[in-house]
């Protein structure tokens, strides 16, 4: 591993609880993520309060940072830091709920959909 890729292991402005850690290895395992793709965490235009949560595999693009967690690499462009730092991503399995969950200390509001926030 590189020093690099050691470095912002410590450094991941995301935290990830056991439960999410745990939900997203098993969808790495039954999903069969290709080689070289990792967790992309991030936010695009759009949803009911402005921003929505992007969480799925894919490839890292050229202005990503990296990050591993427990042996997974976690990809997020650099410009949705200042909208992600100190984020939780949680995972709720219940019988009425079961999803990500994403406590964002950055969001001035929230909509009930629990994927869709503002920022000022």
């Amino acid at each position: 591993m590189s020093k690099d890729i050691e470095s912002k292991t410590a450094d991941c402005p995301i935290v990830f609880t056991e439960g999410a850690l745990n939900e997203i290895k098993q969808l790495v395992y039954d999903k069969e993520v290709p080689e070289g793709h990792g967790l992309r965490v991030g936010v695009e235009g759009g949803g009911c309060s402005g921003l929505s949560y992007i969480l799925g595999f894919d490839e890292r693009k050229e202005l990503d940072d990296e990050y591993i967690i427990e042996g997974i690499s976690v990809f997020m462009n650099k410009a949705h830091g200042m909208y992600l730092i100190g984020m939780e991503v949680d995972f709720l399995n219940g019988l009425n709920n079961r999803g990500f969950i994403f406590n964002n200390p950055n969001a001035s509001s929230t909509c009930g959909c629990g994927t869709s926030f503002s920022a000022d």
